[in-house]
């Protein structure tokens, strides 16, 4: 039968595992791995129950020893709590506002800085921008006050046991030299406000140049000027400005420059960069420049005398008590009450020239008839004496009898410096001309 041949060849399906053995293989994997699931069953099953039974509770009562502390101590260490204020002087302080500020209130302590020598100088050297530091307690109480005066000396103020005490210390400077630049636009004193520039380099500025600048009526909006000056710092704060080292203005496009030299002599002089002086023999304005003087005013019609009247002078607007500087060196002529003058010095110069200083509200003291005076010295202070509907001084100038523009006269050449100073003047001076070129008004203006 072919089933019991030999050589008969099986078929492929019947090589392959029957579907009875593929079913009893499957079943014995599934068993084997089922095996750790029936452990992890098995130590549940066998795990014993938690405990929920209530668990007695038991209170234990112990007594601590708290450490003693002592309640005065507490109170001295709070009222002993200290503050530093720091603060700057402004325009309008006075001593009692500069200290509500500060948090110092104090009888003791506000007496003693009213009475005592070396600190009742801080009330009269308040110096707007400078700044001040107090420490006080809580209440008010002064413990230290520093302060740098403007006479570069630190005010150092403490409280001991025995009292107050003040002491002035050198104070500590570093020099530089500052190089600012700005234009005109109502105002030099508005201008350097902006700038930055101190009111002391301002008003050297208006001296440097008064020979051939006006500054109460010349200047114009529009004019520049530059300025190097220098500077003392103390910790960073500007305590001190110095001399203007050299400048350069520029007034209705008119280029005006100078530079500050010390001879061997020891002789101090602004001069122009070529070595010209520029210290003249008559000033072209008496009024001293400051922060409150004011503009001038040409008159015709006498306010007064409700007429046209020739008028022989410049009156200068300012308010009363600004001072009244000399013109030029010369010997007081007059010195008293004339007319619609009302108080009146009259000046008698060289060459025969003479100046006349009307409506005064005072004179300079010991002035009189005789006394020599040089130029730039405060002779008087403007005020409204005699014919005057305001304050103003009303100024004259005078050349062998005959009224002159002081606005408009020539005044005499500037004396140039020694021939035997020049090659000095000229290599101590180069470095402050390369300065002034830097920042040039003029070629500031040309860019524009």
């Amino acid at each position: 039968m072919q089933q019991n041949d030999p050589t008969h060849k099986p078929s492929i399906l019947a090589q392959n595992p029957t579907f009875k053995e593929r079913k009893l293989r499957l079943r014995w994997l599934l068993a084997i791995s089922s095996i750790p699931l029936f452990g992890i069953y098995a130590a549940f099953g066998i795990a014993p129950q938690t405990v929920v039974e209530d668990i007695p509770v038991a209170t234990v009562v112990e007594e601590l020893t708290l450490p003693e502390y002592n309640v005065s101590a507490i109170t001295t260490d709070v009222d002993q709590k200290q503050f530093w204020q720091t603060d700057v002087v402004r325009r309008d302080d006075t001593l009692s506002s500069l200290m509500a500020r500060l948090n110092v209130t104090n009888a003791e302590a506000l007496n003693f800085l009213r009475t005592n020598p070396a600190a009742s100088g801080l009330a009269s050297q308040l110096i707007p921008g400078r700044s001040i530091q107090a420490q006080t307690t809580e209440d008010g109480e002064l413990l230290t006050l520093e302060y740098t005066n403007g006479n570069a000396t630190v005010l150092h103020i403490e409280r001991t046991d025995s009292g107050y005490q003040a002491e002035l210390h050198d104070a500590s400077f570093k020099t530089h030299s500052i190089l600012k630049t700005a234009e005109i636009k109502s105002s030099l004193f508005g201008a350097t406000d902006e700038a930055g520039i101190p009111d002391a380099i301002a008003i050297q500025l208006a001296e440097i140049f008064s020979s051939d600048i006006d500054f109460h009526s010349d200047l114009r909006k529009g004019d520049r000027f530059v300025v190097v000056y220098e500077a003392s710092y103390s910790n960073g704060e500007m305590i001190r400005t110095g001399q203007v080292l050299a400048a350069e203005f520029v007034n209705n496009g008119k280029t005006y420059r100078a530079v500050r030299y010390r001879d061997p002599d020891g002789q101090v002089g602004y001069y122009t960069p070529e070595g010209k002086s520029l210290h003249k023999s008559f000033l072209r304005s008496p009024l001293e420049f400051s922060r409150i003087s004011s503009g001038f005013s040409l008159g015709r019609f006498h306010p007064i005398l409700q007429k046209m009247r020739a008028h022989k002078g410049v009156d200068y607007a300012a308010p009363t008590g600004t001072r009244i500087k000399a013109s030029a060196d010369g010997v007081v002529d007059f010195v008293g009450v004339k007319g619609g003058y009302g108080n009146v010095i009259i000046l008698r110069h060289a060459n025969g020239i003479s100046t006349v200083y009307g409506h005064l509200s005072r004179f300079a003291a010991g002035l009189r008839k005789g006394t020599r005076i040089s130029q730039g010295e405060i002779i008087g202070f403007v005020g409204m004496s005699g014919m005057a509907t305001g304050p103003h001084l009303h100024y004259e100038f005078l050349m062998n009898g005959q009224h002159r523009d002081p606005l408009k006269v020539a005044l005499p050449a500037s004396q140039p410096i020694k021939s035997k100073y020049v090659a000095d003047f000229e290599s101590s001076s180069a470095e402050l001309v390369a300065q002034i070129n830097l920042l040039s008004a003029s070629n500031l203006a040309s860019l524009e």
